[in-house]
């Protein structure tokens, strides 16, 4: 995860930039359509759907870090060691797309925060979170 200098204001770390955003929704959407294309050599990971949920980039731009989930959840570590098998021709896939300064170095972590949204709605199903919820 990227470093951030500190909000002058509040002496806080600050978010990611306007430019980082845009840049990593670019890269994001990049390396969806590569994925779906199946434009990379490599049978194992065409054979997987994997969804590209964000992607975050440092400061200088210089590392994208993508963080995926392959369909249904199933095969992480399998998707996970193919992307990063493959990051080099990724790469060069999507700085053929992207015109950028430099392209980045990707990194690939498994995107947590489906699991995190299965646990919210499992815990406000619940029936004393549900009664709670019913007498506001």
């Amino acid at each position: 995860m990227a470093r951030h200098s500190p909000d002058r204001a509040t002496g806080r770390a600050a978010g990611p930039s306007q430019r980082q955003l845009r840049v990593g929704e670019l890269i994001r959407r990049t390396l969806s359509d590569v994925l779906n294309r199946a434009d990379i050599h490599d049978p194992d990971l065409n054979r997987l759907s994997i969804t590209v949920g964000e992607v975050r980039t440092s400061p200088d731009l210089k590392v994208a870090t993508a963080y995926v989930l392959p369909l249904g959840g199933e095969a992480r570590e399998e998707a996970l060691a193919a992307l990063r098998r493959n990051r080099h021709e990724l790469r060069r896939a999507i700085s053929r797309e992207v015109t950028l300064k430099y392209s980045p170095e990707l990194r690939f972590v498994i995107d947590e925060s489906f699991d995190r949204m299965d646990e919210t709605r499992r815990l406000l199903n619940r029936g004393d979170v549900r009664r709670d919820l019913d007498e506001e």
